[in-house]
């Protein structure tokens, strides 16, 4: 059976598992966002940073890459991933379906946010502009995170205003 992952931020530059395949591929019931709080891998607890989630929202789709599993390595990858993205709790793994670009539909594990979650955040885009302005944690500048994330989804011809508003913005920012 093949496991098939759903990458919308740094899953997207940075799966750490071997994929066999990559198939552009949209999520419903979902929007990418800036809604996390990140206390481990880009801020710290005293300082928060921030990263995507999938933040359930009626009417919404988010475009991203189904990645698959290379054969043999399913269970490895699915141990990673949880290790990766489980780590304080904030997301929920589901398995949920993907409509890829090429007209298939495909069951994939996706890290949606637990609203519920102490790391949940709604905030504007000029507050997310200064937090992650600043914020480093123990994967590096949340700048980075941002930066490549937003850099890769151009690349794979996928657009994202708030991800360009942000990422000039806080060009800008750091700047000064």
């Amino acid at each position: 059976m093949s496991l098939w992952v759903f990458g919308y931020a740094s899953l997207l530059w940075n799966p750490g598992f071997p994929v066999a395949e990559r198939v552009q591929a949209r999520l419903h019931g979902y929007a990418r966002s800036f809604c996390m709080y990140s206390i481990h891998h880009r801020g710290t607890e005293e300082a928060p940073g921030l990263v995507l989630a999938l933040d359930a929202q009626s009417g919404a789709f988010c475009d991203g890459l189904a990645l698959r599993a290379a054969p043999g390595s399913e269970e490895e990858t699915l141990a990673y991933l949880r290790e990766r993205e489980l780590i304080s709790s904030a997301y929920l793994e589901k398995t949920l379906e993907v409509a890829l670009h090429d007209g298939r539909r495909v069951e994939a594990v996706s890290y949606v946010i637990d609203p519920t979650h102490v790391q949940y955040c709604h905030l504007t885009l000029p507050e997310q502009a200064e937090i992650i302005a600043r914020a480093v944690g123990g994967r590096g500048p949340n700048t980075e995170y941002l930066y490549n994330t937003a850099a890769h989804l151009a690349e794979i011809g996928i657009p994202d205003e708030d991800l360009h508003w942000l990422t000039e913005q806080v060009r800008g920012l750091e700047a000064r």
